[in-house]
């Protein structure tokens, strides 16, 4: 259950990393809704990184590097995942890009959360 609370907490922070550089981005950018997500995805992912390790999961037995790229590769993987669903609800709906965060968050996290726990940190 510990795990879990700080995952749903790391996700959290993530989250809002995510939704409020994408829309200061937005706001104060020339950059579109979905190209404003990458720089956004990419922050959120180094703060989850660092949370998971040092909260969450703990190091893994692997090297910082190994440990890393099994991160980067679920990382992106989730990542994919959620700017898919964000970019669907924001083509076929009329949305808000926040509010579509929070859908493609909440998918992207409950895959993450499989594969940080089984293929990153192995618990």
């Amino acid at each position: 259950m510990r795990r879990l609370v700080w995952f749903v907490i790391a996700g959290g922070t993530g989250f809002a990393i995510d939704a409020g550089l994408t829309h200061f981005l937005i706001a104060f950018t020339p950059m579109s809704p979905f190209l404003a997500r990458i720089p956004a995805i990419m922050t959120a992912m180094a703060a989850t990184w660092f949370f998971n390790r040092s909260f969450t999961f703990g190091r893994s037995s692997s090297s910082l590097a190994a440990e890393g790229f099994r991160y980067w590769a679920v990382g992106v993987t989730a990542a994919l995942l959620n700017y898919a669903v964000y970019s669907a609800l924001i083509y076929r709906l009329p949305i808000q890009p926040v509010a579509a965060i929070v859908f493609a968050s909440i998918a992207a996290m409950a895959y993450s959360f499989f594969g940080y726990s089984r293929f990153v940190f192995g618990r």
